[in-house]
């Protein structure tokens, strides 16, 4: 098994995408493209290519990339919205209307660095080579001033490479940097190019807007990022130069690089213990949602109760709190087996209990923390 495969669940008719291999037994699974769970890595098989092709998409399936496409056509509905300039009310013509989509710029060649959607909410990352030469490349990640070398790759003109990592989109602030180094390269060329080191930090601001509907090669949506800063006329080293350049870059007297400028680190945010009691119903965490439409799903539901409650657990274990009580209610008692089953796993829990049967039934856990 491995990250991005679809499977579905031997207890029942749920299918869903591999986001994370947990530990040797257990697996994280996104069910219904829309929240995830911890599943033992026996209570799920893999579903083959061959399956699809024999008999289609399941219902599930099906229903998720239905929804996939409404998320997606519903951001870049929002994202046009707030791009529009305001124009004074025109009358509008008699009959149906007829929607224009707007004509996107064509995607120059060029080099590219694509992340797709594999469900709603988990993406797989790629490097496109849109041009007419053959590319060699790295593609490593930067994490907290740590680099580590994940793919070395290959790529012919105008193709695209296997997946480079799956990325889940709740985990968007803790992203790692993209670093890729490129060196273009065509048989019996008579010309060299240097090497081209780019680093890509993604950003809220910049990452919805940068969807491209149809990207060439790929043949699908995605998030497009330009690796080579002029894809039409690359880098050239001059042929009097190449010589010079090579003796420089063998014997280590090649001019050193100016250092980059670290970015002012941002003031760190203070850390806020929660009370000792938590409500975790919906009508405490979201109240504007009775009103909502369309209301939300329970798997909606579920999953804001669970981002709450990995949140205040997180900040009573780094506030040194002794204990908490999360109060979940009775009801199927979904809420309580999901928070005990984080809880079993968490090695900084001593212990958890029902929280005072006489004031809340079975409808709190306290949580003693070490």
């Amino acid at each position: 098994m491995n990250v991005g495969d679809r499977v579905r669940l031997l207890t029942g008719r749920e299918e869903g995408i591999i986001t994370r291999l947990l530990d040797n037994d257990l697996v994280e699974v996104a069910i219904d493209n829309d929240f995830t769970i911890p599943v033992l890595r026996r209570e799920v098989v893999v579903v083959a290519a061959e399956e699809t092709k024999a008999f289609g998409l399941s219902a599930s399936a099906v229903a998720a990339e239905k929804k996939a496409a409404s998320n997606n056509a519903s951001r870049a509905a929002k994202a046009a919205g707030a791009a529009a300039p305001a124009t004074p009310a025109t009358k509008k013509p008699e009959g149906p209307e007829t929607p224009v989509a707007p004509k996107a710029a064509p995607v120059q060649k060029g080099l590219y660095l694509a992340l797709t959607h594999q469900s709603p909410e988990l993406l797989s990352l790629h490097v496109i080579n849109h041009t007419d030469r053959d590319v060699l490349f790295t593609y490593g990640e930067e994490l907290a001033g740590k680099y580590r070398a994940l793919a070395a790759e290959k790529l012919s003109a105008k193709s695209v490479s296997q997946p480079l990592g799956h990325w889940h989109l709740k985990d968007f602030d803790k992203w790692p940097a993209s670093v890729v180094q490129l060196l273009p390269h065509l048989l019996n060329d008579t010309t060299a190019y240097e090497l081209l080191i780019k680093r890509v930090q993604f950003r809220a601001n910049s990452f919805y807007t940068s969807r491209q509907a149809n990207v060439p090669v790929l043949q699908r949506e995605a998030y497009l990022f330009q690796l080579d800063e002029k894809p039409a006329a690359p880098i050239v080293i001059a042929p009097e130069k190449l010589a010079e350049t090579l003796q420089q870059q063998l014997t280590g007297n090649a001019p050193a690089k100016p250092a980059a400028v670290a970015p002012v680190p941002e003031p760190a945010k203070i850390l806020v213990a929660p009370s000792h009691e938590v409500d975790l119903h919906l009508e405490a965490l979201h109240p504007e949602a009775a009103t909502e439409e369309p209301p939300l799903s329970n798997t909606a539901i579920l999953k804001l109760q669970l981002e709450a409650f990995e949140d205040t657990l997180s900040r009573a274990l780094a506030t040194n709190m002794h204990e908490i009580v999360f109060i979940h209610g009775s009801g199927n008692g979904t809420l309580r087996k999901e928070l005990h089953k984080l809880l079993s796993r968490n090695k900084d829990i001593k212990f958890f209990e029902d929280a005072q049967k006489e004031k809340f039934g079975y409808g709190a856990t306290l949580v003693r923390l070490k």
